[in-house]
């Protein structure tokens, strides 16, 4: 989305929606810690004082824009977790289109939340953001747990597994947008169901 794009959506939104979504591109811009007050009131065509109201700080202004974008995940994986009974590698294709789903609906905090999750780990951001990846990360365990009767015995894997997991899919988007950012509005699904079979190949190999 770019700034253009930022700006028309702002126009039918309110003061903490406008916060909230001139943030996410910030952040993603430039990086959280490069970021200021001023520089996102200013984006959004807003007052210091009325950030402050909403949110308290810039760090209070991070911690409820990845609450609120994190719980689309969460809205998305539901439908997974009722599904109990799903082959191994259908349980992995269903999980790399919620993936699929979340990246497109927000390719820019997508990608944020990744960078964020890398950054120092003393800062404010790794701080916030770090509950929220332990449980993307443990949505993906909880598949491999639920699979353990299909793999065999695992001897403790399933970690392993969902981190190799979700490097491969996010590594795709992260390096295929970079590629050719024109062409990410949707992902192409054949591609993700192709790593998808890789993945099965080398974990029953």
């Amino acid at each position: 989305m770019g700034k253009t794009d930022v700006t028309e959506n702002m126009e039918s939104m309110d003061n903490r929606s406008r916060l909230l979504l001139c943030a996410n591109e910030l952040f993603y811009e430039k990086g959280y810690d490069a970021v200021g007050v001023q520089e996102i009131v200013a984006r959004a065509g807003l007052t210091k004082p009325t950030l402050y109201y909403y949110f308290g700080s810039k760090k209070g202004l991070l911690e409820a824009l990845v609450a609120e974008r994190f719980e689309c995940l969460r809205g998305m994986y539901r439908g997974l977790r009722e599904r109990e009974n799903l082959r191994i590698e259908e349980a992995l294709n269903w999980l790399a289109d919620i993936f699929c789903g979340f990246f497109e609906q927000d390719r820019h905090f997508y990608m944020l939340l990744m960078a964020l999750f890398y950054s120092a780990r003393g800062n404010e951001a790794y701080q916030t953001v770090q509950p929220y990846m332990v449980e993307f990360y443990d949505m993906v365990v909880r598949v491999f747990d639920r699979a353990a009767d299909q793999l065999g015995n695992m001897y403790g894997r399933q970690r392993q597994f969902a981190i190799g997991f979700v490097g491969t899919i996010s590594s795709y988007f992260l390096l295929h947008y970079e590629h050719d950012p024109e062409e990410c509005e949707r992902v192409d699904r054949q591609q993700i169901s192709a790593l998808v079979r890789q993945f099965m190949y080398g974990i029953f190999s």
